[in-house]
C-alpha cells in the first residue's frame, strides 16, 4: 500500500515537496492541481486527470512522465491506497 498524495491546488508546491520526499509516494494532480510542474519529480509515480487538463487546455505542458487518468481511475486508486491529502 503506497502513500497517494492527492494535490488540488496551484499553491500545493509544499505538498508536492513533501510527495517527493516519499519513497511510497504515488500524487495525482487534479483540479488546478494540474498547473503544477512536475517535470523534475522523479521519485514517485505522478497522475494527473485527464479531464482537469482537458479542460484548461494543458494537453501540451504535461510531462510524458505523467501519465493521464480518469475519475474513475482515481476511485481505484483511493481504494487501493493510503490517501494523503494536505491543503
Amino acid at each position: 500500500m503506497a502513500n497517494l498524495y492527492l494535490i488540488h491546488k496551484k499553491s500545493s508546491a509544499e505538498a508536492l515537496a513533501l510527495a517527493q520526499e516519499d519513497k511510497e509516494a504515488l500524487v495525482v494532480l487534479l483540479q488546478d492541481g494540474v498547473y503544477l510542474d512536475v517535470s523534475s519529480f522523479n521519485k514517485a509515480q505522478v497522475y494527473a486527470i485527464k479531464w482537469d487538463v482537458d479542460i484548461r487546455g494543458l494537453n501540451q505542458r504535461i510531462p510524458g512522465t505523467v501519465k493521464l487518468i480518469s475519475y474513475h481511475d482515481l476511485v481505484d486508486l483511493i481504494v487501493a491506497n493510503k490517501v494523503v491529502n494536505l491543503t
